[in-house]
C-alpha cells in the first residue's frame, strides 16, 4: 500500500497573514478594497473590507479568488481566454458559477498542491494582482 505524502493545508492563520499582507500593500498603493481568502474546497476561511471600499469590492474579490481556484491559474492570466476569439470564451456564460475573469486572483500552493486561492477587489485590476501577489510573497506561501 502507498501512502500519497499530505501537503499541509490553507490555515485559518495563513488567511490571516494573507489578509494582513494583502491590507499593507493595498495601503502602499492607496488602494481601498476587499480580499477573499478560499481553501481548496473553495470554502471560506477569511475575507476583510475596508471600510470606504466600494461595496461591489467584497463581490469581486471573492469571484476572482473562486476563478482563480476553479482553473488553477492566475485571473491575470485569463483575461485573453475569454474574449470572442479565446479558448474559454463561451465559459463565463456557460456555468451557472460566479467566475470572473478580471485580474486579482491567484491560486495558493504548497509543495506543489493547490491550497487555496486569494481574491482582491476595489483598485484597478494591475493592482489588484499587484497586491495579490504581494500577500503571498509577504506571507511565504507559493
Amino acid at each position: 500500500m502507498s501512502t500519497t505524502p499530505s501537503v499541509r493545508p490553507l490555515t485559518t492563520r495563513d488567511a490571516d497573514a494573507l489578509i494582513d499582507a494583502a491590507r499593507r500593500a493595498a495601503d502602499d498603493l492607496g488602494v481601498r478594497g476587499s480580499v477573499t481568502v478560499l481553501d481548496a474546497g473553495g470554502h471560506l476561511l477569511g475575507f476583510r473590507r475596508d471600510d470606504t471600499a466600494v461595496l461591489i469590492s467584497g463581490e469581486t474579490s471573492t469571484r476572482k479568488a473562486y476563478t482563480a481556484l476553479q482553473l488553477d491559474a492566475p485571473t491575470a492570466d485569463l483575461v485573453d481566454a475569454v474574449r470572442p476569439d479565446g479558448l474559454f470564451h463561451t465559459l463565463p456564460t456557460a456555468l451557472d458559477r460566479p467566475l470572473l475573469f478580471i485580474a486579482g486572483g491567484v491560486p495558493l500552493h504548497r509543495d506543489g498542491r493547490l491550497i487555496g486561492a486569494i481574491g482582491v477587489g476595489g483598485g484597478a485590476p494591475e493592482q489588484d494582482d499587484r497586491i495579490a501577489r504581494t500577500a503571498i510573497e509577504a506571507a511565504g506561501l507559493n
